[in-house]
């Protein structure tokens, strides 16, 4: 289109110039057009030239005013003479608003003012001015940019009368080239701050992208890296052909996943990196190159050769284990037979696999039982002591004792079954013959001509022979099943004989014990017995067995009475309290159990000492010495905090009774106290008391308003922020209502809706509404109403936290950006990308991601990811690492497990890199990630085995230590800490020989593990160690 710009009359003649606007500002082109008098009109003189001139005037003036861009004049004065309809729209401003008003002060901000005037004064220099960018005000307020030619107003003279400005708004083109360089900026923020190596070739192999974090990598530069050949200058010969491969076919068309390759470091150190090899495309779809997003997965790799290492580790003990291992799969096939089972059955491991356990191997009358056994295993229903019948390969029958366990792969699915066995064939055979030996005792405890009579360990009679029901007057068959004591004991004997039977069902026999027998309150018979312990198969005590001698006449002759003495000693030593006794010189008497593992020293090394001077730290030796010396005066005190100081120097605190201890004429000779270990109680009341003085400093200090209320509305809260903000004191605050006192008429009843809310649980954020201070000032609060809870969780009032946001005018939100390179980047990458806004909906959702996912990117978009795609278990870490890189705290290499469409898992290993704005604000997350499902499968079952391994180590009965090839320790069980009384921290990565191993036997014990060093394992080695504490 041609718009006309400006005029000049000269005389007889006239000069139009005119503009063609391009697309472009720059491609502007200017056209002079002169217009000349017409022949027999000199100087226009008569009626018919003034007309002429008149239309062409008119015309001029109608086509200024409708031309669709911005046309305005000013005089020399800068006063507005011209403005023209399009003006009108753009500014809001009518022509006779503008009209006389000075140009600068009335359309132009304060810091645009200056370059206006240097322009508009060469103008009326007579020096124009094209392509001038400008900003105008409109009525509304809003900003305009528009690209001005300023050209010089003459009149008839040739004097300058003003300027003539012709414009073109550019404002929605300033914001499309703003918004086009935000996006490049977005990309190139991307690459370069990515948690992920990311480097990119040219068409002919040299680099073109390398992030920081390839940088920090591998030790080049930027600067180092661009331009350079990648596989010449960063891939080791012996690599170059894969790699040259895998870039060749990218920069084809024909992508790469999962493409694993060694870069070395400068300073020649290996790394072995993970990569996707992605085509690089330019606007028209021409591949200009190949980008790569590449994994660190160096220590991965390390512990995958460890864990593998483990795994051959537990392999071999399950084949050298003494005892008859098998596993079967689902389908009961043979998939483990060790050595033993081997030696055992007669078939190697080769004739087994694959076989069916039950058909090939099972005696075929037990085959239905044995199935059943191995299908609950294979539903998770894990079986123990389940004898197991197996038939040789020579038809020998044997007996297994099995534990029958389910078998699981990494995900926890239920593979095969695990069978751990012992071989009891012969103890079967043990049994039958120990049972018939039974019946032979049996009978012969029956015929004895010695009273014999058995008790089972709540003592109710199980034996009564012959002989004793002859001697008690009570048959077999009125004492079976009866308790012994109370039933046939006299009530003189009752205790003693309880505590004879008790000692016994302990392992404590006794020889020579006299038991009277009654019946309706007269005695029949005294025996003099042997009461022994009765055990059954597996040595755990079933009962007693007394055999006697009729001494009835003895036993008239003399009484004694038993006294329970044994019984207390008993009770105050295993109880499960700290409980010690001193004499009348402070001196202990009494030390139980407990006070020794509580404090260290034993019963022998605290007997005889003086409690005060041995036990008690130095500051508290005075009040512990008067509480004892009241309670030896016979006034007890009640919950005393004891303080003690252990062997090891740890201090305790005992809540203590102290009790008066007296002999039997009533006369005090000691203390006894019992206590409560509250050491780990003190603690915790203490850090509770801290952090509650923590909040209240942080309520009272925070640079917010926060207040709050009871459950009647009545404020509990009102920090100094909130004070210096409303002009109230907390102390004129404390107890008003907070809505009848604190908010106006109009907005009680919403507030009180929004409190009312909160004290019922329902929280509400971002609650915006006035406040009105002491002054009367009006105060708008953007409020956070919490509800507030007691410490059993009833609601006991709310707290609101809030922000003065009087002074913010406009709340303004930020366009989404697309960038064509980041977008072609992001969705054709072969590694899954998405991204996530700061409110955790998805924003970016790639081909890669929709391929593994099953979902499209239009089902998935503005959905909440962790919510939607996340496995339930993995959604709190996930939320924590993009909350975490929402707060610009990057994390690389976290494992996060995705639910496809079907319902399906995957696991992707991820990068999540923050996404910032040209202004560098955060506005989202944006993940690269690598599919790692298969390899993280194949590391959970070896991270299971090493697992087995360890605790199998850490918890044996054995003491097990380890050394490196630098004869350090790296292992050091439990038991070898408990045997030698060094923790596992202060032995490990010391020398084994040096630190723990004495003068005399170093250089025989150092042989010894240089042999095993390099393959020469010794077996029974015997030498000594030594405890920490004993030497």
């Amino acid at each position: 289109s041609v718009q006309l710009f400006s005029h000049a009359s000269h005389c007889c003649g006239a000069v139009l110039v005119c503009t063609t606007v391009a697309a472009n500002p720059a491609e502007q082109i200017h056209l002079t057009v002169k217009v000349c008098s017409l022949p027999g009109m000199p100087g226009g003189a008569d009626e018919q030239s003034a007309a002429y001139w008149k239309q062409i005037a008119d015309d001029y003036a109608r086509l200024i005013k409708k031309v669709n861009a911005p046309i305005f004049g000013l005089d020399i004065d800068l006063k507005v003479s011209e403005w023209n309809e399009k003006t009108e729209s753009i500014t809001g401003y009518s022509k006779d608003e503008a009209i006389g008003k000075d140009f600068v002060s009335a359309f132009l901000s304060m810091d645009h003012r200056r370059s206006m005037l240097q322009v508009v004064k060469q103008a009326l220099d007579g020096v124009e001015t094209a392509n001038h960018e400008l900003p105008i005000i409109s009525k509304q307020g809003k900003c305009f940019t528009v690209l001005l030619n300023i050209t010089a107003r003459m009149n008839a003279e040739g004097q300058v009368t003003g300027i003539l400005i012709v414009g073109q708004d550019i404002t929605e083109m300033k914001q499309v080239l703003a918004e086009s360089r935000m996006v490049a900026d977005d990309l190139t923020r991307l690459i370069e701050t990515a948690n992920a190596p990311i480097f990119g070739i040219d068409t002919e192999g040299k680099v073109n992208e390398w992030n920081a974090k390839a940088s920090n990598l591998l030790g080049y530069s930027k600067e180092e890296a661009l331009g350079q050949s990648l596989v010449r200058k960063f891939i080791k010969e012996e690599f170059h052909k894969d790699v040259e491969t895998v870039l060749s076919l990218a920069l084809m068309g024909k992508e790469s996943t999962n493409f694993e390759f060694p870069l070395f470091t400068k300073q020649g150190a290996r790394r072995e990196v993970l990569l996707n090899a992605t085509t690089r495309r330019g606007p028209n779809g021409e591949i200009t190159g190949v980008i790569g997003v590449g994994q660190d997965i160096t220590q991965i790799r390390e512990i995958t050769s460890e864990q593998e290492r483990v795994v051959d580790d537990l392999s071999r003990l399950i084949d050298h284990a003494n005892a008859p291992i098998f596993g079967v799969d689902v389908h009961g096939k043979v998939t483990e037979w060790n050595r033993k089972a081997a030696d055992m059955l007669g078939y190697t491991k080769e004739e087994t696999m694959g076989k069916h356990l039950v058909d090939n191997f099972i005696q075929p009358e037990n085959r239905e039982s044995v199935s059943a056994v191995l299908n609950n295993a294979l539903m998770g229903q894990e079986t123990a002591n389940y004898e197991l019948p197996l038939l040789s390969k020579f038809g020998e029958r044997y007996t297994v004792l099995l534990n029958a366990t389910s078998r699981r792969d990494g995900r926890g699915n239920v593979v095969g079954v695990v069978g751990v066995g012992q071989d009891i064939t012969v103890l079967n055979r043990v049994m039958a013959d120990a049972k018939r030996v039974a019946d032979d005792l049996t009978r012969l405890i029956e015929t004895a001509n010695a009273p014999i009579f058995g008790v089972d360990v709540t003592g109710r009679v199980t034996e009564w022979n012959q002989k004793i029901a002859e001697l008690s007057q009570f048959s077999k068959a009125e004492t079976m099943g009866q308790p012994l004591a109370e039933n046939f004991i006299d009530e003189e004997y009752k205790g003693s004989v309880s505590y004879v039977l008790l000692k016994a069902m302990r392992g404590e026999e006794t020889a020579n014990f006299e038991l009277p027998l009654m019946r309706n309150g007269k005695k029949h018979a005294v025996l003099l017995l042997n009461a022994t312990t009765r055990r059954g198969p597996d040595g755990s005590v079933i009962g007693v067995i007394g055999v006697g001698q009729d001494i009835t006449q003895i036993s008239e002759m003399t009484k004694e009475q038993q006294r329970i003495a044994d019984d207390l000693s008993r009770l105050i030593d295993s109880a499960n309290a700290p409980i010690f006794g001193v004499d009348m010189q402070g001196m202990v008497t009494e030390w139980n159990r407990k006070a020794a593992t509580l404090v260290g020293y034993t019963k022998e090394e605290a007997i005889g000492k003086n409690l005060v001077q041995a036990f008690i730290q130095p500051e508290h030796r005075q009040s512990v010495s008067n509480i004892l010396m009241k309670a030896l005066s016979g006034v007890e005190t009640a919950n005393y905090e004891l303080p003690l100081l252990s062997k090891h120097h740890q201090r305790y605190t005992v809540l203590l009774n102290s009790t008066t201890r007296r002999n039997k004429e009533g006369q005090v000779i000691g203390v006894v106290g019992v206590g409560q270990d509250i050491t780990e109680l003190n603690a915790v009341l203490a850090e509770s008391r801290r952090v509650a003085d923590d909040l209240t400093r942080i309520i009272d200090n925070a640079n917010a308003p926060i207040f709050g209320i009871d459950t009647m509305g009545k404020v509990t809260e009102w920090n100094a922020k909130a004070s210096n903000l409303l002009g109230y004191s907390k102390n004129e605050a404390l107890g008003r209502c907070l809505v009848q006192d604190f908010i106006t008429e109009q907005f009680k009843h919403s507030v009180q809706e929004v409190l009312a809310s909160a004290l019922l649980g329902k929280e509400t954020a971002n609650f915006e509404f006035p406040m009105f201070s002491k002054h009367g000032d009006r105060l708008d609060l953007l409020l956070n109403a919490t509800t507030r809870r007691g410490p059993n969780g009833e609601v006991i009032g709310v707290i609101g936290v809030g922000q003065d946001i009087t002074k913010i005018r406009e709340i303004t939100s930020e366009q989404e950006r697309v960038a064509d390179d980041l977008s072609r980047l992001i969705d054709t990458a072969n590694a899954p990308i998405f991204g996530v806004d700061l409110n955790g909906h998805v924003t970016e959702w790639n081909r890669k991601a929709a391929e593994l996912s099953g979902f499209p990117n239009t089902e998935t978009l503005g959905k909440a990811m962790v919510e939607h795609f996340v496995a339930p278990e993995n959604r709190d870490s996930c939320q924590s690492v993009l909350a975490s890189a929402l707060n610009g705290l990057e994390t690389a290499n976290f494992e996060m497990c995705l639910l496809s469409k079907k319902g399906q898992r995957f696991t992707v290993l991820l990068n999540a890199t923050t996404r910032r704005d040209a202004k560098g604000q955060i506005t989202g997350v944006v993940g690269v990630g690598q599919d790692i499902t298969q390899l993280n499968q194949v590391l959970s079952e070896s991270k299971r085995v090493a697992d087995d391994l360890m605790r199998l180590i850490d918890t044996a009965n054995a003491p097990i230590f380890g050394i490196d090839t630098e004869g350090k320790v790296n292992e050091w069980n439990a038991k070898a800490s408990e045997l030698l009384g060094y923790s596992k921290a202060e032995t490990m990565d010391k020398s084994l020989v040096e630190n723990f191993i004495t003068d005399k036997f170093r250089e025989s014990v150092h042989e010894v593990l240089r042999a095993a060093l390099v393959g020469k394992e010794t077996a029974n080695f015997e030498f000594p160690l030594f405890n920490k504490k004993t030497g």
